[in-house]
């Protein structure tokens, strides 16, 4: 498993900060009908939310306390379990990309955690995950160029590559992506991620070809 840290000052200000992390291989293709059906299911679900009650999920909630402790705000800078519930809501669906991409989004919208799964061939060395410095910035997938300060970001030897809101397209997921790195962006203690990882796993291996795993809690 790649070395994986978080710095102290995240801690400080988010005590409850936890990373829970999955890396393995993976063939990346387009979805299976079956698990198409499992997504579906499961939007169609969160479709029968009001708006209004989007954000008001015990993980999303916990996301959006840590974003104000480190000085962002929520509601201009929604995460991204956030951001696809109220999609859900609105009746819009989601934009289905390809089988490790939409594994990924369906357990971030099952869990409210908002997660990132991330290209390990375009990821160099150790990684830190801490509060972005003011003024940092990235180019963010399907988004002009973000403005991540203060976001709790995970960051390598060439800069930061994600977020709770949006990945930079440098670590994103493409027909190429031979091995990943799956993250829970977690800010209530790390009850019950042993069991998330292990269905993260699950999907992978059924749906991905997913092998070689390696699963670690951060704390």
């Amino acid at each position: 498993m790649r070395n994986i840290l978080i710095d102290a000052g995240l801690k400080e200000r988010c005590g409850e900060a936890v990373l829970g992390a999955l890396q393995c291989k993976v063939v990346v293709k387009e979805d299976d009908a079956s698990f198409l059906e499992l997504l579906n299911r499961k939007i169609a679900e969160l479709a029968e939310v009001e708006l209004s009650q989007a954000n008001k999920r015990e993980k999303i909630q916990s996301t959006r306390k840590a974003y104000k402790a480190l000085g962002k705000d929520a509601n201009r800078y929604r995460c991204s379990s956030e951001a696809m519930c109220r999609r859900i809501a609105k009746e819009r669906g989601l934009y289905y990309i390809n089988n490790v991409v939409d594994i990924n989004n369906y357990l971030s919208i099952k869990t409210g955690y908002s997660m990132g799964t991330y290209d390990l061939d375009q990821v160099q060395g150790d990684i830190l995950w801490a509060r972005a410095p003011e003024g940092t910035a990235y180019q963010g997938i399907g988004k002009d160029v973000l403005n991540i300060e203060f976001l709790p970001a995970l960051f390598d030897e060439l800069g930061p590559f994600g977020n709770p809101t949006s990945d930079n397209t440098r670590a994103m997921i493409t027909d190429r992506t031979k091995e990943i790195l799956l993250v829970y962006y977690v800010f209530d203690g790390e009850t019950a991620l042993i069991e998330l990882l292990d269905e993260a796993e699950g999907l992978l291996k059924k749906y991905a070809q997913g092998q070689d795993f390696e699963k670690k809690i951060i704390l």
